[in-house]
């Protein structure tokens, strides 16, 4: 650690939360121990340690990392204007499950584990915040209040998350075309002039 500055360390750690969630993904979490996963990664248990606590620690704090990075991803895929807004919701389901299938899989085994199940309520109230952030963001580009967007997230999210652990397509579809059909009548209502292009 000597060798590295703060910055240096800081990096080295999340590439060893992002490498360890990967074979967590790809063994699964259950009966992965960290001489598992340094053999993933490629290096002794002692570089684990050097990051992390214990297995419980680097469990923790690798889901939370890794998981606020797939939140990130998929806001970047934010609709620019009302006429994006259909092919988004259209492709992001497919997206979101080829990309990240295996890690929201993780999460949920990690988050719905007794043992980690605090660290997944105290994750989620940070969803909870984040979402509605990306709400206000979204607002200015679909002119519908961030209040009544808010919620309309949180249903593409559910529908994108279930598709990716089970691969529903009737649920997620049957979701997908209220989600639709609610933004239309939002549209309507409080964006009435916004040009949307058919082709």
């Amino acid at each position: 650690m000597a060798n590295y500055t703060e910055a240096q360390w800081n990096a080295k750690k999340i590439e060893m939360m992002e490498k360890c969630f990967e074979g967590f993904s790809e063994m699964g979490l259950h009966g992965t121990g960290i001489r598992a996963l340094a053999r993933y990664c490629g290096c002794g248990t002692a570089k684990i340690y050097t990051y992390f606590e214990d297995l419980d620690d680097l469990i923790i704090q690798s889901t939370e990392h890794c998981m606020s990075k797939v939140e990130q991803d998929f806001m970047s895929k934010a609709p620019t204007d009302i006429n994006d807004l259909w092919k988004f919701i259209d492709e992001i389901p497919y997206w979101t499950a080829e990309k990240h299938g295996k890690k929201y899989r993780l999460m949920y085994q990690v988050y719905t584990h007794p043992k980690y199940r605090e660290y997944g309520q105290k994750f989620f109230k940070g969803v909870d915040a984040r979402y509605t952030k990306y709400a206000k963001a979204l607002e200015g580009k679909l002119g519908i209040p961030y209040e009544k967007l808010t919620p309309l997230i949180f249903i593409l999210i559910r529908a994108c998350v279930h598709y990716a652990l089970f691969e529903d397509e009737f649920y997620m579809k049957s979701q997908i075309e209220t989600l639709k059909e609610t933004l239309e009548l939002f549209i309507m209502k409080y964006n009435p002039n916004a040009i949307q292009k058919e082709d």
